[in-house]
């Protein structure tokens, strides 16, 4: 099974939330920027940050680099 993304598990998250109130309250957050995420908009990562903390999501992603590429400098 592929492991959901962080996209999906936000949205989700903050569709099963109710009241965007007490998120926004406590991440700073508004709730137009959720409600705009939600229904299919980006988010900045430092947001999503933010409300990965809130909701307690968390990446088990281990970031390798990839085979052959080298950085750019």
């Amino acid at each position: 099974m592929k492991p959901e993304t962080m996209t999906t598990l936000l949205r989700r998250a903050i569709k099963g939330a109710g009241s965007l109130y007490p998120i926004e309250a406590a991440t700073g957050v508004t709730r137009q920027t959720m409600m705009a995420f939600r229904d299919g908009a980006s988010m900045r990562l430092d947001i999503a940050d933010k409300l990965a903390k809130y909701f307690g999501v968390e990446s088990r992603m281990a970031v390798t680099p990839r085979k052959g590429k080298r950085p750019s400098r």
